[in-house]
């Protein structure tokens, strides 16, 4: 083991968890699957839950089907077969002169885990069966040598891997917490911590892993969440600041002449929401700071209006626009939107995606560093190209959730300082949007444009099928286009299964839609492929399309007002409700039917909300609540670290309170730079620096 006489504390705070009181090699490795690698990680290994051991009872006072948790040492462990593939395992335990037999049918893994003279304390509902108490099933905490119960004793339960017991664990975190918990600095400063109400980290640490009472882990966990948000929402903040304060964008003037063209080149009125979006925009495009917005949307409600005259704005003053999109079939539907929209007007329209030759690709480079090329619309290729702008005035980029915090970063950085919009159609629920965009202002249209069409939505059990294909033929015949979606391209694995679009369009080519034109989609094909086969869906040469969730993106085919979607329950609430939106685009009203074979409650849950609301705010609100941002809006995606304690769904007003403070901190030191902020600004940069792109600070 390393000298710590010798050592930085921060070095002692590293030392390989092997090394430590109780670990050794082998447990070392054990925890490493938990990416506990170093004292500090044990340290910062929060309890997921908590033991009250004072609501302990005795034996002789369990009430029937009353959960209770009764501590003993095991007296006896029985184990036998009762028939092929069956069992049943008895464990007595003695509490003082009662007994409780503890029985589990049918897992016979359970055996290895108990011996004779073992301390335990078990949970569960008891029965009073054959003159003794019984509990079936029971949760079982083992106890280690020192850790016998006592009165008023709360203890930590830990998220745990095969071969560790929570006994073990409790002594390793403890462990580490006493030999390093020392070397521990306080980042807050004295005043902050009492202005707030906070412990000090080292109160903190021995309340959370070494509690009392069960009142004293709530304010330790306290001071945990609110410093994690807290050093989120400062790195957030430092971030907006760096783009307020270190770049200069050109000024983008939008005065009633300009808006007047504008407004003269789109094909509609514009809506109360579109126009305020608009408003808020425009005040952002014509000041020397960068603007730094989010514009997010439901499905349908005009966002690509709103983003159309963002581009004009930025041409009337003589500046370039680029739109990046998440696929090369959206950015060349919003290269064909836009070339039809302003067929009318002087505006030169490139198109840069990866499936352009290398001379294609080159003589678009030229026109755009030349000043050639007005809107510049892409995909990644747009990152992934060596760019130069002569003039880049603003950056577009359709889909955010699609991108991650470096690919955004990328794309400002290829022209000089340019004011920067992303858009999204999955609505995101308030403190998912301070958590993740907190460097981004926020404009929102929830109301769609007059004459968008209702969808009428089904979730299906099998035997409604042949009711659904002979009306989803009905409306064929009449001369609708509709969609089938599968989950995946290619499904083999199980047999009779249509989980797969090659299985589904054999099956429906020689079934339900024989008599209609079919044709598949999906992400395998190349590029150009996929364009040619929409081209010919959006002509009318297909009847349907089968595919997957490849088209849950922009493509707009008004015709298209029906869709089947197989295996519903794969998919989430977001992506249905995308998907959704592609039958609600022309002047018929759309039908959608669901086929699904729920496993889960939340699963029956997600569903059900779906059909109940074509609203994708209340819907996104559901799946944040059922599935948490992480699945939602994919966090690691984004190159965001995971929160270790914080939860962006339980914990909104912390979050909301970590924001105001952060930013109230960076309005009088935007740096963080005085030496009453230098640890908590370390640690910010530590933990956000490479994710948020905020390394060159200071």
């Amino acid at each position: 083991m390393p000298d710590s006489r010798a050592s930085t504390p921060l070095e002692r705070l590293r030392t390989p968890v092997q090394f430590l009181k109780g670990v050794g090699p082998q447990r070392a490795e054990k925890l490493a699957r938990l990416q506990l690698y170093t004292a500090l990680d044990l340290i910062f290994f929060f309890p997921r839950d908590y033991q009250d051991l004072r609501e302990l009872v005795a034996v002789e006072d369990l009430i029937e089907d009353e959960p209770a948790s009764i501590s003993g040492v095991i007296e006896q462990v029985d184990f036998r077969g009762t028939g092929p593939g069956r069992s049943i395992l008895g464990v007595l335990v003695r509490d003082n002169q009662a007994y409780l037999r503890a029985i589990w049918f049918n897992q016979p893994f359970m055996r290895k885990r108990f011996h004779e003279g073992q301390h335990v304390v078990v949970s569960g509902k008891p029965r009073f069966e054959g003159n003794r108490w019984e509990m079936a099933h029971p949760v079982v905490d083992i106890m280690e040598m020192g850790e016998i119960p006592e009165g008023g004793k709360v203890l930590p339960v830990y998220p745990l891997t095969e071969g560790i017991r929570q006994g073990v664990m409790r002594k390793m975190v403890h462990a580490a917490l006493d030999a390093f918990g020392s070397d521990l600095e306080e980042v807050l400063p004295e005043s902050f911590l009492e202005q707030h109400e906070l412990l000090t980290i080292h109160e903190a640490l021995n309340k959370i892993h070494r509690p009392q009472a069960r009142e004293e882990t709530d304010v330790a966990r306290k001071r945990f969440i609110y410093q994690e948000l807290l050093v989120l929402q400062l790195a957030m903040s430092l971030r907006k600041h760096q783009l307020n304060d270190r770049r200069s964008a050109i000024p983008i003037p939008v005065d009633f002449r300009v808006d007047e063209r504008i407004r003269r080149l789109l094909p509609f009125e514009l809506t109360e929401d579109q126009n305020q979006a608009i408003h808020e925009i425009s005040h952002d495009l014509g000041r020397t700071i960068p603007m730094n917005r989010l514009l997010q949307g439901d499905v349908g409600t005009g966002k690509t209006m709103v983003s159309v005259y963002a581009m004009l704005a930025a041409v009337a003053a003589k500046s370039q626009a680029a739109l990046m999109a998440p696929t090369e079939v959206l950015a060349k539907q919003h290269a064909r939107t836009l070339t039809k929209l302003l067929s009318h007007a002087k505006v030169r329209i490139g198109v840069l995606t990866g499936s352009l030759s290398d001379k294609e690709r080159e003589n678009l480079l030229k026109q755009v560093a030349a000043g050639e090329i007005d809107l510049l619309i892409g995909t990644q290729a747009i990152i992934a190209t060596e760019i130069t702008f002569k003039k880049l005035g603003l950056v577009i980029i359709d889909e955010q959730h699609k991108f991650g915090v470096r690919q955004r970063a990328a794309l400002r950085s290829a022209g000089s300082d340019p004011h920067y919009l992303v858009m999204t159609a999955t609505p995101i629920p308030r403190t998912v949007a301070l958590g993740m965009f907190g460097d981004l202002d926020l404009s929102t249209i929830r109301k769609a444009p007059p004459g968008r069409q209702t969808v009428n939505t089904y979730i299906a059990d099998e035997d409604q099928r042949a009711k659904w294909w002979d009306f989803f033929r009905k409306k064929l015949r009449e001369g609708r286009q509709g969609y089938v979606i599968a989950p995946l391209v290619d499904e083999t694995q199980r047999e009779d299964t249509l989980g797969g679009v090659e299985q589904l369009l054999e099956h429906l080519a020689n079934g339900e839609l024989e008599e209609f034109r079919l044709e598949m989609l999906h992400g395998r094909m190349p590029p150009a492929e996929k364009d040619a086969v929409m081209q010919r869906f959006a002509r009318h040469e297909i009847d349907v399309l089968i595919a997957t969730t490849v088209v849950e993106v922009g493509v707009d085919v008004p015709n298209a007002v029906l869709m089947t979607i197989e295996s519903g329950e794969r998919f989430g609430l977001a992506q249905l409700h995308q998907l959704r939106g592609r039958i609600s685009r022309g002047q018929h009203p759309g039908y959608l039917c669901v086929f699904a074979n729920p496993a889960t409650d939340a699963s029956k849950e997600r569903l059900q909300a779906f059909a109940g609301t074509t609203d994708g705010f209340e819907l996104a609100e559901v799946d944040f609540q059922l599935r948490g941002p992480g699945d939602l809006f994919g966090w690691k995606q984004h190159g965001m670290p995971p929160l270790r304690i914080a939860d962006l769904q339980r914990d909104g007003e912390l979050l909301a309170k970590a924001r105001q403070d952060a930013f109230s901190i960076t309005d009088t030191d935007p740096n963080l730079a005085g030496a009453k902020w230098e640890k908590l600004r370390r640690m910010v940069m530590i933990r956000y620096g490479k994710s948020l792109d905020i390394g060159d600070l200071g």
